[in-house]
């Protein structure tokens, strides 16, 4: 491995961490037709605050490219999710939101969904995750680099506003989670968040040599 490379902002420590915790919720929302909706809600109110620390210790550099980053995600894939995501929310999908810039001084509500809020973010993260895949150093710094500026921008603030919402569907009277019943299958999912996907693995292994 070259200086530069083990130097590489790509391969730090909080950057490989977000890697792992962003892959998990992609594929987590990509087979998240197979779980039950109690599941599903108890599983997205665990990753989201867990995807939202590792995004917040993103280190904050400059970054020059004349090419516009590459994306991987498409209306198709983002209305696939969102679907997906709506089968378990329902009626409980749309929220008021209280946060949005000006918004004091708005007279009406302003309505969000946590379905497009979750699409949102899955579609920065699947990004994030496949340009990884790209194993190109310059094409992981410049996705690392808009995924800081757009956690910062754009779907930072909406994944607290959405996790607002997500506690609010599980812990309302109506819709309150038997953690007796899905605490185990939890746990055993939640256990691979913090392992790194084999294709990183392979990344770091070929490198070492």
């Amino acid at each position: 491995m070259r200086e530069e490379e083990l130097n590489s902002i790509a391969y730090s420590k909080n950057v490989i961490e977000l890697i792992t915790v962003a892959n998990e919720f992609c594929s987590f929302l990509e087979r998240s037709e197979e779980m039950e909706s109690a599941i599903f809600m108890s599983h997205l109110q665990k990753i989201l605050p867990l995807l939202y620390l590792k995004a917040s210790l993103l280190p904050v550099f400059e970054f020059e490219s004349d090419d516009e980053p590459e994306k991987f995600v498409g209306e198709l894939d983002y209305n696939l999710i969102q679907q997906k995501v709506l089968h378990h929310t329902g009626a409980n999908d749309d929220y008021q939101e209280i946060f949005v810039s000006g918004m004091q001084f708005s007279e009406s509500a302003l309505t969000a969904s946590i379905s497009e809020n979750v699409a949102d973010i899955y579609q920065d993260m699947k990004d994030l995750v496949m340009s990884y895949r790209t194993m190109n150093d310059e094409v992981m710094e410049q996705a690392i680099w808009e995924s800081q500026n757009n956690f910062s921008q754009f779907w930072g603030q909406k994944l607290v506003n959405c996790l607002r919402a997500v506690h609010n569907v599980i812990y309302s009277e109506n819709n309150i989670v038997d953690e007796s019943e899905t605490g185990k299958k939890q746990n055993k999912e939640l256990e691979n968040t913090n392992r790194n996907p084999d294709w990183l693995n392979d990344r770091f292994l070929n490198k070492k040599e």
